[in-house]
């Protein structure tokens, strides 16, 4: 499973949901939905400006846990 660590990065920057929101051009929502990990997908030029924001990789922002059942 991918688990999305945006909420981490966006309080070690200190930065609330709807400022980021404004800064790569979202809605506080569409973000929210990232932030959850309920996204479905996500652009990669989204991707970029949220690292470019939050000064970070793409991998500070996404990790991959095995799911219990695959092992």
């Amino acid at each position: 499973m991918i688990v999305v660590n945006l909420d981490v990065m966006m309080a070690k920057r200190k930065i609330s949901l709807t400022e980021l929101a404004e800064r790569v051009g979202l809605t506080p929502a569409n973000l929210s939905i990232f932030k959850t990990g309920k996204a479905r997908a996500v652009r990669f030029s989204t991707l970029e400006r949220i690292c470019r924001e939050l000064d970070c990789q793409p991998s500070d922002l996404l990790e991959y846990r095995p799911d219990e059942q695959d092992s």
